[in-house]
């Protein structure tokens, strides 16, 4: 499986999970309280604007200080005011204040005659029975008597923030519902208003829409053109009243009913302008940023995507705010959370990703580095093959050389280590080492197989041996064979430099040279030959001893006198104390 067909099984899982977060979130409202912040800044960023087709008239903190009465007022003010607003000439008058309590005769009538007068005058109530009847001056037939209508006043409250309004309350349509078909002379169709209630537009914050004071308006100080042809809200603004509540556009001052009231009817007169994105777009969208970063993770790596991730957040929140400056409410914070969501899980997929793949990587290099080994090891066993193969060849033409290869190769192994050579290196030697004299395949054998002393003419001949094993050996990559070239061509070369063939002096000899010389005449010594016999080691070691510095290295010859326990024997002993030097039986070191 390719690594990007491993990501994106990783990256799915992922996104998958980001769009059911971000769905949930959605669904459930868990995190209602965050998406109304979100409204409510869009409130603000958007400008407000000041409707002209209405009028607010504020019962307010100035009217009872000019009017010096308390609440609640005479009904006859009331139908004064409804009179003022009849002749100046207002479209609707929408009376935000309850009359469902009888009080005097003389009060009551004052006011229904005004309302009469007035003609489509629409009056609020909070209290109704479930078939909407009302008890506001005398019930829902004598306000149609008389052409007027009573309308629910009450909001519907959002965790304590008013943004929707319902089409009707106990089957009694709402103020902005009767208002509006007042005003345009059409009724509202219950299916315009969803279930949950629509959204209020609001133009801005408390004091947007045109207002004056109610003690204003009774004392005539209002001019006629601020009513004529207006949707006329009366109503309580003075707080101490408690009716203000709070908005997606208020955040210290609330807003008073009216004002709310004529926020709603303005909204519904316009086609409801603000509405919530369909169920369907939402989820869409939650799905588009769910799968964003996990998706953009097989292209990119992981600081590109959560940049980009950052940025298309941004975006998305720009292009929310557009959305709602066209009417239309997009949900952000749970597309947000699915987006983060997606980014954390493309990153923990990809980290998930990454460790496994390590781990699948170190398990393939420790597989593949078991497979190397091996077959190094196979390599060099094949070389070693070779290596015994052709001493075994070199063995068939002289069978003493071939009994002396194995104990050779032993003792400069044993050396090697001795002198502070690596095992690895030490064991390359004594493989090596077992070639020093494979040129004397080349000697004829009348001269090599000969029994007695060599000729001079037939020593030179032998002599020759190194040079034709070099030969042989030359010209290889492996290491091991090239070491046993060199042992081959130098293995004759003495430390005085009067060796062969190159008569190399002192350290111009390879080391593996001088330490394959020591060992070659040592066990030559104490081997048997057709020309000798075998000597004793106190003998052989003494000739070692003799030629340190003249026919070998010093410290080779130390070493090799340490490591065979080279203490000196008692004929060493007489012929160090009679000066002769010559140990009583040897007369000179054979060459071999």
């Amino acid at each position: 499986m390719s690594t990007r067909r491993r990501l994106l099984l990783a990256l799915l899982p992922a996104g998958l999970l980001a769009f059911v977060v971000g769905a949930a979130v959605y669904a459930t409202g868990v995190l209602s309280g965050t998406e109304q912040s979100t409204i409510n800044a869009r409130f603000a960023v958007r400008s407000s604007s000041t409707p002209q087709r209405f009028l607010i008239v504020a019962i307010d903190p100035r009217t009872f200080t000019a009017l010096r009465r308390s609440w609640p007022f005479p009904r006859s003010l009331h139908g004064e005011a409804i009179d003022r607003l009849r002749r100046d000439g207002a479209r609707v008058i929408v009376y935000d204040v309850q009359f469902t309590t009888p009080t005097t005769p003389v009060q009551d009538n004052a006011l229904y005659g005004a309302v009469a007068r007035a003609r489509g005058t629409v009056l609020a109530t909070s209290q109704m029975t479930n078939t909407g009847q009302t008890d506001v001056l005398g019930g829902n037939a004598n306000l149609a008597a008389v052409g007027a209508e009573a309308a629910s006043s009450n909001l519907l409250s959002n965790d304590g923030l008013i943004d929707r309004f319902p089409f009707a309350t106990s089957n009694l349509p709402s103020i902005a519902v009767v208002a509006t078909e007042h005003a345009t002379g059409r009724r509202v169709a219950p299916s315009s208003i969803p279930s949950g209630g629509a959204l209020i537009d609001y133009r801005g914050g408390p004091s947007t829409f045109p207002t004056v004071s109610f003690s204003d308006l009774l004392a005539g100080r209002v001019s006629p053109s601020l009513v004529r042809g207006r949707i006329v809200f009366v109503g309580v603004t003075d707080p101490s009243l408690h009716d203000v509540y709070s908005t997606p556009t208020t955040d210290n001052d609330l807003m008073s009913g009216v004002e709310i009231w004529a926020n709603a009817t303005w909204s519904l007169l316009h086609g409801l302008p603000l509405a919530d994105a369909a169920g369907w777009l939402s989820i869409l969208i939650i799905a588009a940023l769910a799968f964003v970063a996990p998706l953009a993770r097989l292209r990119l790596r992981l600081v590109p995507v959560a940049l980009g991730a950052l940025v298309l957040g941004v975006l998305y929140v720009v292009v929310a705010q557009l959305a709602f400056d066209a009417g239309l409410v997009l949900p952000v914070v749970a597309p947000l959370v699915a987006l983060l969501v997606g980014v954390v899980g493309a990153i923990v997929a990809s980290n998930v990703l990454d460790n496994h793949e390590r781990a699948r990587v170190a398990r393939e290099n420790e597989l593949l580095e078991r497979r190397v080994d091996e077959r190094t090891r196979e390599l060099r066993e094949s070389q070693v093959e070779i290596i015994r193969r052709l001493a075994q060849a070199v063995e068939l033409r002289d069978l003493e050389t071939g009994r002396h290869l194995e104990s050779m190769a032993s003792l400069a192994y044993e050396l090697a280590l001795a002198l502070g050579l690596d095992p690895a290196e030490a064991q390359l030697l004594r493989y090596a080492s077992m070639l020093h004299d494979v040129g004397k395949v080349g000697i004829p054998d009348n001269i090599l197989l000969k029994p007695g002393p060599l000729e001079s003419r037939e020593r030179a001949i032998v002599n020759q041996h190194t040079v034709i094993g070099a030969d042989i050996l030359a010209g290889s990559p492996s290491s091991l064979v090239r070491m046993a070239e060199t042992i081959a061509r130098t293995h004759h070369e003495r430390w005085d430099g009067t060796g062969y063939p190159a008569r190399l002096r002192g350290e111009e000899i390879p080391l593996v040279g001088r330490i394959c010389a020591v060992c070659d005449v040592y066990d030559a010594l104490t081997a048997e030959r057709p020309y000798k016999p075998a000597w004793t080691r106190d003998q052989a070691l003494a000739v070692l001893r003799r030629e340190r510095g003249r026919h070998f290295d010093p410290r080779v010859v130390d070493a090799f006198l340490a490591l065979r326990g080279g203490g000196r024997s008692e004929p060493e002993i007489a012929a160090s104390e009679n000066g002769s030097g010559v140990v009583p039986g040897v007369t000179a070191a054979p060459h071999p």
